[in-house]
């Protein structure tokens, strides 16, 4: 399986707009600028994350997109599902339920491809959109990072650590 631009760029943005998520509606505006990726690109990737229920738009002066449910129940998966379609390495129809090739009963390949398609659905749905906001914090804090969302997520995360620190 190889990832196009669509996944890439889809959850570069969406990283982007978790880290942006306290200050409202996020325009995709700010996120080209930031991400460095066409705003008619990430429109069209907006739309089928919108479908996704992924994110929501918000009209109005103000308006822009906010993720449509919490950061942590927000899989890769579901990001790259959306954007991607499938994400089998390979498609067999006996491993798909939807039939046979002819050759099932005596393909011993399909169990490699089961296998391989079994393990990326279990590594892309267990990690989570929460997840990677706090690694780019991580990055961002420790210097090694050489982006505006991961210097915004660093100086997010001490705010949030001294504002707690004073309670």
């Amino acid at each position: 399986m190889k990832l196009s631009t669509k996944g890439r760029y889809g959850l570069r943005a969406l990283i982007d707009l978790a880290v942006h998520a306290d200050e409202g509606a996020v325009s995709i505006q700010s996120i080209a600028e930031r991400q460095n990726i066409s705003e008619s690109y990430l429109e069209q990737l907006a739309r089928l994350l919108k479908k996704a229920g992924i994110i929501v738009s918000v009209r109005g002066a103000k308006g822009g997109y906010q993720l449509g449910r919490p950061a942590g129940e927000i899989s890769v998966g579901d990001i790259l599902r959306a954007l991607e379609g499938s994400l089998d390495a390979v498609t067999c129809p006996a491993n798909e339920g939807s039939g046979s090739c002819g050759e099932a009963d005596f393909c011993v390949t399909r169990f490699v491809w089961k296998k391989i398609n079994d393990s990326i659905t279990q590594a892309v749905d267990t990690i989570y959109l929460n997840e990677l906001v706090e690694e780019s914090h991580q990055l961002a804090c420790s210097g090694t990072a050489e982006n505006n969302v991961a210097e915004r997520a660093c100086s997010k995360s001490t705010e949030k650590k001294h504002k707690e620190a004073e309670q």
